[in-house]
């Protein structure tokens, strides 16, 4: 075996030999590492044949080669009455479809092949072989070009290997392969499957029901006798927990999902990948259960939503079309409970004991199982305390190392969307949960976030939910430092992105982009000087009026953010002095901080009778408004424009507005907005 190993690229001369050994080296009587010495082998003359092939070269022709160099000695195998040459040709073809499943698929395809394997199990068979036609099965089931490849004696047969077999191992490869075809061919094109002809209604004829298969390989799964047997169980479970009515039966089985979560080992196991000696198959099978239990139904887009209504539009006129159904069992109540129960059952902690296989399939099944179980605000922080968040941070890392080579993010850097899940996911704990709780004391892990929810914000495969999650997420990191709100508005395009979204017509996005701009106003020097303090009049003046017309939006959190920022950027006279500007050009800012403080005295102009007719006003609104006027009177030192501005605030109701809150308050008044009410009406009234 030992020989085989250090020859992996194909050699015409050699290649017999090699395949003369390679043929009886799955063999179960062979030991684990003999096999594993074997799959290497195989594993790497496969990829030594497709990567010897020039470039734009089709797949199918590496395909074709590949089965003619395999082929020939399993057919050959196959046609042999020694059931210990019919054992070695099945699982050699099952180690094929386990390194390449296009050349297995293409022998297994093969006249003959089918009938000669359903041949050798028509009788009496040793349970070697009857196990290893019930694993190839189970194999090959799993494509959809071996699902062409049915027929009535191969239904009949698993029905009958899957119920009434005396080796647990033949029952469970049977009853996964059965799971498989039903499954496969459901989601198979028409076309497909119009090709199984009688073969397909031969399936259908004999075909257990999915509750039955399940049931079967439940009690297999929590008696655990045997790993290879439970492996498969779980593999074949993963495939029915697509269905609604198996997601309910599952999620209230408390023994079984406890014996789920004790299943998955708590080391980084060693394997050889794409194997069958392979932990990764359990781990994924694991994941993928959890997944669809927790999974909710999937939210369409307005434009998706659309493209859906014309298609039943266009079905409707199709007599024969079956209109669509969507099971109660899957509404948004039935999954919260599902989640529940998988909590309950403490199988939070597989993520952390799952990710440490490290492949893409388990990395990415954790994140869409997490972002699931996140999705209601009740469970996050279970999902904290059990780890959560190193786990999304860790396949975060590895989707921007594998895209740019490095572990660190650029402003370059393309995440794929893929990642987005876990990205979203991480940003809703991120949404509701301090940054010290989501990423602890190390404020280097929180500068790590900042990258994915700047490029979660920019992607253009980006959901406008994703977005605003992602704004939500950087808002609550921008107000754990100033030098957190630094490094969040340096990042490049992020300030541009956010602010298109102010002018999104969304109210919450519109919201959410509104609110980290006040927050990297208040903490980043920056932003400050871009805002209030350029040298640009003009830049400064644009920028003022978009943050006062969001001042006047009837969602009250947008104009809370809104007059804060106005309000912090006022404190420099670069700003007030654009006000004044602006004031005087469009006569829009007095009568707005009027409105702010008290809707019943602010007077608008005819043209903007709509705005702020019933608007609701509120305490942080009044202390923003006052401070904000108070500065911009005191910065001007010219007596003319001064009493010039007066006036104007008298006819836009400002002055009344103050006067009103003063007289409300006074004796019982907040002094911290008292006080800046009280100067700006001295400068007001001052007639000198």
């Amino acid at each position: 075996m030992l020989e085989i190993t250090k020859s992996t690229q194909p050699s015409p001369g050699a290649l017999p030999d090699e395949l003369s050994y390679l043929v009886t080296a799955f063999l179960p009587s062979n030991t684990p590492g003999d096999r594993s010495k074997a799959y290497l082998t195989l594993s790497a003359f496969c990829q030594g044949v497709r990567s010897s092939s020039k470039p734009g070269k089709e797949l199918d022709t590496n395909t074709e080669a590949l089965a003619r160099a395999f082929g020939p000695p399993i057919v050959n195998l196959l046609a042999d009455t020694d059931e210990n040459g019919l054992s070695a040709s099945v699982s050699f073809l099952t180690a094929i479809f386990q390194v390449d499943w296009h050349s297995a698929s293409a022998i297994f395809q093969q006249y003959g092949v089918l009938e000669a394997i359903m041949d050798s199990v028509d009788l009496e068979p040793s349970i070697e072989l009857a196990r290893g036609v019930a694993q190839l099965l189970s194999q090959a089931y799993g494509h959809k070009p071996c699902r062409a490849a049915v027929s009535s004696q191969t239904i009949q047969w698993l029905n009958f290997a899957s119920r009434k077999s005396s080796d647990t191992n033949t029952r469970v490869g049977a009853t996964t392969a059965l799971i498989k075809l039903s499954k496969g061919t459901a989601l198979d094109n028409a076309e497909a499957t119009e090709g199984l002809g009688g073969a397909g209604r031969a399936m259908e004829a004999g075909e257990q029901k999915d509750e039955d298969l399940a049931t079967a390989l439940r009690e297999i799964v929590v008696s655990g006798d045997d790993p290879a047997s439970t492996s498969d169980a779980v593999e074949g479970l993963a495939y029915l927990s697509v269905d609604p009515g198996i997601k309910e039966v599952l999620s209230r089985d408390t023994e079984f999902l406890k014996r789920l979560s004790t299943l998955i080992p708590s080391h980084k196991a060693k394997y050889v990948p794409g194997t069958a000696e392979s932990p990764n198959t359990l781990v994924f099978g694991i994941l993928l259960i959890v997944s669809n239990l927790a999974a909710y139904r999937p939210r369409l887009t307005e434009e998706q939503t659309q493209i859906e209504k014309l298609r039943q539009m266009a079905k409707a006129s199709n007599t024969n079309a079956e209109p669509p159904s969507f099971s109660a069992l899957d509404d948004d109540e039935h999954v919260k409970a599902r989640v529940r129960r998988l909590l309950n059952a403490g199988l939070l902690g597989i993520f952390a004991s799952a990710i440490r296989t490290d492949t893409s399939g388990v990395r990415l099944l954790s994140a869409k199982g997490l972002l699931s179980i996140v999705e209601d605000k009740d469970n996050r922080g279970k999902v904290l305390q059990s780890g959560g968040a190193k786990v999304l941070m860790h396949i975060i890392k590895h989707g921007v190392s594998n895209s740019t080579g490095k572990s660190s993010i650029s402003t370059s850097t393309s995440l794929d969307p893929v990642y987005l899940t876990a990205t979203q996911a991480l940003a809703k704990l991120a949404i509701t949960a301090s940054p010290v709780q989501v990423f602890g004391p190390n404020e280097g892990a929180m500068y790590d976030a900042i990258g994915p929810f700047s490029l979660m914000l920019q992607g253009y495969s980006s959901t406008l939910l994703q977005r605003f999650e992602s704004m939500m997420a950087l808002t609550n990191l921008s107000s754990q430092s100033p030098d957190m709100a630094s490094r969040i508005a340096k990042l490049e395009g992020l300030m541009n992105k956010v602010e298109l979204l102010l002018l999104e017509d969304h109210t919450l996005v519109r919201r959410a982009a509104m609110e980290l701009v006040c927050n990297l106003i208040a903490g980043s020097d920056d932003v400050f000087e871009k805002y209030g303090g350029g040298d640009n009049l003009n830049t400064t003046k644009s920028k003022l009026q978009v943050l006062f017309a969001l001042s006047d939006v009837e969602d009250l959190p947008t104009r809370l953010a809104a007059t804060g920022a106005v309000a912090t950027l006022t404190s420099a006279s670069s700003a007030c002095s654009s006000l004044v500007a602006l004031q005087s050009e469009r006569h829009r800012v007095f009568p707005i901080l009027a409105q702010l403080i008290d809707p019943s005295a602010a007077r608008h102009d005819d043209s903007d009778e709509e705005d702020g007719a019933d608007y609701e006003t509120h305490p942080g609104l009044i202390h923003r408004a006052i401070v904000s006027t108070r500065n911009i009177f005191l910065s001007v030192s010219d007596k003319v424009v001064r009493k010039r501005l007066s006036k104007e605030a008298e006819e836009a109701g400002l002055l009344s507005a103050i006067m009103n809150f003063v007289k409300a308050e006074v004796g019982r008044g907040d002094g911290a907005v008292l006080q800046p009410a009280v100067e700006v009406l001295k400068v007001m009234m001052d007639k000198s």
